[in-house]
């Protein structure tokens, strides 16, 4: 790991942002470790989340593995792309389904992040958790999944505070994304305006830069990613 010019994490490495981001940073000779259901054969370590272990022991296991999989080493950055989507007001027969889901696929794994970080981020370090511009108001036609996000929004917020339990300088970000430029959603949305979608090698040299100290926003900051005729924007919110 000495020869690694740094040391990211990358929760939800497996999925296609995350994938990409395990890409980005191994051009970039970077050590990275990918933590989802799936291993991601780029990466340099996999720990794998067990879907069927409660939040609780999904946190023990990865934190146990990763305790021997840095052996003693403090990482650059932890990076949460982890998350999924599912629909549906109050009405909806999945109305409390879809809000547990939801409710495992972005807060467990961004609390569980946090954990990580406290545990294993150098002074400095960058957090990242995935946002969600909707969830910034009200989301009727989705409930679960807003209600997940702006939990992630107010973990940012937290996580940027004092005494939140980072080491100290550290970054804490969440980026919302709009529509990415991945192949499920050209896949379900093969005649959508591509020139509003961020690519994923956009998002994750954001992350590189933001992970090496550079260009980086406030701390606490909710990111919003606004891509137009192919060029992407930050806007802070």
């Amino acid at each position: 790991m000495s020869s690694s010019l740094g040391r990211v994490l990358i929760y939800g490495g497996k999925g296609a942002l995350g994938a990409a981001c395990v890409k980005h940073f191994k051009t970039q000779n970077w050590w990275v470790g990918c933590i989802d259901m799936k291993e991601n054969e780029q990466a340099d370590a996999n720990i794998v989340v067990q879907v069927e272990d409660d939040w609780i022991q999904q946190e023990s296991k990865v934190l146990s593995q990763l305790n021997s999989a840095l052996a003693g080493d403090k990482v650059d950055a932890v990076i949460c792309v982890a998350g999924g989507w599912a629909g549906g007001n109050a009405a909806s027969k999945e109305f409390v389904k879809n809000s547990d889901l939801m409710w495992k696929q972005s807060v467990w794994s961004s609390v569980i992040a946090a954990s990580i970080a406290s545990n294993y981020l150098k002074e400095g370090g960058l957090v990242s958790l995935p946002g969600a511009k909707p969830a910034l108001g009200p989301t009727p036609g989705m409930i679960g999944y807003g209600m997940a996000k702006a939990a992630v929004h107010q973990l940012t917020k937290s996580l940027a505070g004092e005494n939140s339990g980072l080491p100290p300088n550290s970054l804490s970000v969440a980026i919302l994304p709009v529509t990415l430029d991945t192949p499920m959603n050209r896949k379900w949305m093969p005649d959508a305006d591509k020139s509003t979608w961020t690519p994923l090698e956009f998002v994750a040299d954001l992350f590189y830069r933001w992970s090496k100290g550079e260009d980086r926003p406030p701390n606490g900051s909710l990111v919003h990613l606004v891509t137009k005729n192919n060029v992407t924007d930050l806007v802070f919110v």
